[in-house]
């Protein structure tokens, strides 16, 4: 399948507001409204190009934790897949030479979070080891958009930007969880299937999506394979960074155009990015050029992403 220069304005325009009407983006983009809609159907069509509801996790009781795990040969993807089927874990990824995983952890709460990383894993016998890096601040990623997808002007960004109303929400509960499940699957879900999942009515299930949206607590992500975008060199690397400098170092990188993903963490190596470029010549001048260039910068390990197995949303 190819994106052309249409489909990524489609593609931005939706990562800007994830809900917006197709009339909405249609007058911003300079299009008619069946374009939109007949557009975004042939690129869900092949079920590469998703756009999901995902929780903010830095805002949730359990927090957001990235997990390290080197597995014995050949057991790799088995784990990884059965990480990938939780409702806990996203960007569930084999690095590497297949032998190690990473995985975002986002549980609701410090006992879910527990149960996983100190208890079933640890009881998973061809795990060799695990590290659970957690996540301290976020740089960049999450509801930011990546640069490879930046493809709009600032005056129809803002535009597109949704006027939320009424009060914001002042937490995630238990009740929420029918409704993140169905947006994790689909984000732009009708209100009428977001109802017969809750049990509630459409009017408070629109209220509530904004009220989550307003706190920040919900985001909506477009969910696009890196190949599609011409990008076929992703990394994950893990930097060491003096603490006086942690911060300086986090905004440059979050600013490099290769970056999705930047954030200070817990552990022996203090800074984690997720770098995605045009292929490995590329990813030699990124590591050389720009992150050689940041003199706060301690050890870099890198990690190449072999396969991603779960992104954003639910698993397939």
């Amino acid at each position: 399948m190819d994106i052309d220069d249409l489909d990524r304005r489609i593609l931005h325009a939706l990562a800007v507001d994830g809900r917006a009407p197709f009339a909405r983006i249609g007058e911003v983009l300079g299009v008619s409204d069946r374009t939109v809609a007949r557009r975004w159907a042939r690129l869900r069509e092949t079920d590469r190009v998703r756009l999901v509801g995902a929780a903010d996790g830095l805002r949730l009781g359990g927090a957001q934790w990235i997990i390290r795990m080197h597995c014995q040969p050949g057991s790799a993807t088995e784990i990884a897949h059965a990480l990938a089927r939780r409702e806990d874990t996203r960007w569930v990824q084999l690095l590497s030479g297949g032998t190690e995983i990473s995985a975002s952890v986002q549980a609701w709460s410090p006992e879910e979070r527990d149960e996983l990383i100190l208890q079933r894993l640890q009881r998973t016998a061809p795990v060799v080891s695990i590290t659970a890096h957690g996540i301290l601040h976020t740089f960049g990623g999450g509801p930011d958009v990546f640069h490879g997808l930046r493809v709009l002007p600032e005056a129809e960004i803002a535009a597109l930007r949704p006027v939320l109303r009424g009060p914001e929400a002042t937490d995630l509960t238990d009740a929420d969880r029918p409704l993140m499940r169905v947006l994790s699957r689909d984000g732009r879900a009708p209100l009428a299937e977001l109802a017969a999942a809750t049990g509630w009515s459409e009017s408070t299930v629109g209220r509530r999506i904004d009220a989550l949206r307003a706190a920040g607590l919900l985001f909506f992500d477009v969910d696009v394979p890196d190949d599609l975008l011409g990008y076929h060199a992703y990394s994950r690397l893990w930097l060491t960074v003096s603490p006086a400098h942690l911060a300086e170092a986090g905004r440059a990188i979050a600013a490099h155009s290769e970056v999705a993903f930047c954030a200070a963490t817990t552990g022996r190596s203090n800074l984690v990015v997720s770098a995605i470029c045009r292929d490995q010549r590329d990813l030699y001048r990124y590591l050389t050029e720009r992150i050689g260039a940041l003199p706060m910068i301690g050890e870099v390990e890198t990690a190449p992403v072999m396969r991603t197995l779960k992104r954003a949303g639910a698993y397939p």
